[in-house]
């Protein structure tokens, strides 16, 4: 427990050694999960007043499925489309470092406290970006952090609209 602890702290502090570290552990995909879950669980609870109780498994599932959908994509932009000569990476590689970028989301929880809930929830969102482009070059080792943000952007667009889609077919957008 205490170096799942330690991962998503370093996630957190956007230590580029982390990401390296769990892109390469194939054991780490149920932490990164366990991330994506805590994150989308503390937004959830930042924002029951609004929501209510229903958000935080509602959040908890779409999290989820934005994780799956978001990492694909990325993999599909950052490996087939964009990639440097020495990009080499495999889905699971993405999904484990793009899980622990979400660590700073787990601040939102913070977000329940009356009066400062969007402004937490900006500061977390804008971190979570910062640490998403590190989890994406060094998952695709790039030496470009601009590509980076590049691909994250693009994988950004068709994800939202993906999920947009989704939620229309399904009945809740």
């Amino acid at each position: 427990m205490q170096i799942y602890l330690d991962r998503i702290v370093r996630a957190a502090k956007l230590d580029a050694n982390l990401y390296e570290e769990v892109e390469a552990d194939k054991g780490a995909m149920s932490q990164a999960m366990g991330v994506v879950v805590l994150s989308s669980v503390a937004a959830g609870i930042g924002s029951i007043g609004p929501i209510g109780t229903k958000g935080v498994i509602i959040g908890a599932i779409t999290a989820l499925i934005a994780w799956y959908v978001w990492a694909y994509i990325t993999y599909f932009v950052g490996v087939k489309i964009l990639p440097e000569p020495q990009t080499k990476a495999d889905h699971g590689e993405l999904l484990r470092t793009i899980g622990f970028s979400s660590s700073p989301g787990l601040l939102r929880i913070l977000a329940i406290i009356p009066g400062i809930g969007e402004i937490i929830f900006m500061i977390a969102s804008v971190w979570m970006l910062v640490a998403m482009v590190i989890a994406v070059r060094q998952a695709l080792d790039y030496q470009s952090t601009l590509r980076a943000v590049g691909v994250c952007m693009i994988g950004w667009v068709i994800q939202t609209i993906i999920l947009m889609i989704l939620f229309a077919v399904l009945g809740g957008g």
